[in-house]
């Protein structure tokens, strides 16, 4: 059975910083993508940032460039999103989620994205 298991979400003022972790077993494949989606309330679930474990290349979306990045420990399956410099458009339900393919081709559609963790509440205000 494949498990996302989230941790590191809260409250945080604006310009203070996150780091979010998932934590990932039961998935035996070493070559998938991996990152983290985000639905605030009334909005549609959006990709924020993804991590080959293939080639280690990744993926931002743009609003969080340069204020977010990704970060994987493959010995450990443990993928973390250091979160930085955070507005209050940030705050959402953050899930860590997993595209099985060895290769992706769409790493922000969340159709692809077949194994998610539970959610994690992020929420940035003064």
């Amino acid at each position: 059975q494949v498990q996302l298991v989230e941790s590191g979400g809260g409250l945080v003022q604006p310009g203070g910083s996150l780091r979010r972790s998932c934590e990932v077993s039961g998935f035996t494949s070493d070559h998938y993508t991996i990152g983290w989606f985000r639905q605030a309330p009334g909005n549609e679930r959006e990709g924020v940032s993804f991590i080959s474990t293939r080639d280690g290349m990744t993926y931002y979306e743009d609003s969080v460039k340069g204020r977010f990045t990704i970060s994987r420990d493959n010995a450990s399956k443990m993928v973390y999103l250091q979160m930085n410099s955070l507005k209050p458009e940030d705050t959402a339900v953050y899930y860590c989620a997993i595209d099985p393919a060895p290769v992706t081709v769409y790493p922000f559609v969340a159709r692809f994205y077949e194994y998610w963790g539970q959610g994690t509440q992020v929420t940035v205000s003064s």
